[in-house]
C-alpha cells in the first residue's frame, strides 16, 4: 500500500467551506503516480502504457482546508491486461472518500489491450492492500 498525505490547499474548498467534490479524483489521480511509474519510469506521455477505462468515487464524509489528508492507494484487483487501483483519503481518523480505477495495460499504437506480463504482476502485487 502506498500513503502520500498533503496540506489541502485554498484552491481545493468549495462555497460551504469543504474539499470541493471534484478535487478527490484529482487526488487520487495524484496518487497513483507510482503505480504509472510501474509502465513508464520517466513517465513520458509519448511512452504510455496505460488507460483509464472507469473510475467511480463513494464520499463518506466531509473534508476540511487546512487539515492534513492522507491518501492511501493499493493495488485491489488483477485481471489478465487490466487490475483495479483502490484508494481512499483520510483526514484526522475519518475516512472521507473512497474510490476504484480500473486501469488497462494498453498498445496506443496498435490500440488494443495487452496482457500484464509476470514482472508487471509481481511490481502491482507489491502494491497490494497486505
Amino acid at each position: 500500500m502506498l500513503k502520500e498525505t498533503f496540506e489541502p490547499r485554498f484552491t481545493d474548498t468549495d462555497a460551504l467551506g469543504h474539499i470541493n467534490n471534484t478535487r478527490i479524483p484529482v487526488w487520487f489521480e495524484g496518487a497513483r503516480s507510482p503505480v504509472f511509474r510501474i509502465f513508464t519510469p520517466d513517465l513520458d506521455v509519448h511512452n504510455w502504457k496505460l488507460m483509464l477505462a472507469r473510475y467511480e468515487v463513494q464520499f463518506h464524509g466531509e473534508l476540511f482546508y487546512g487539515q492534513p489528508v492522507e491518501i492511501r492507494t493499493w493495488i485491489s484487483r488483477l485481471g489478465t491486461s487490466s487490475f483495479d487501483v483502490s484508494q481512499e483519503v483520510w483526514q484526522n481518523g475519518e475516512r472521507g472518500a473512497s474510490g476504484t480505477t480500473v486501469m488497462v495495460h494498453y498498445d496506443h499504437q496498435a490500440g488494443k489491450s495487452v496482457p500484464l506480463s509476470e514482472e508487471l504482476r509481481a511490481a502491482l502485487s507489491a502494491l497490494s492492500e497486505s
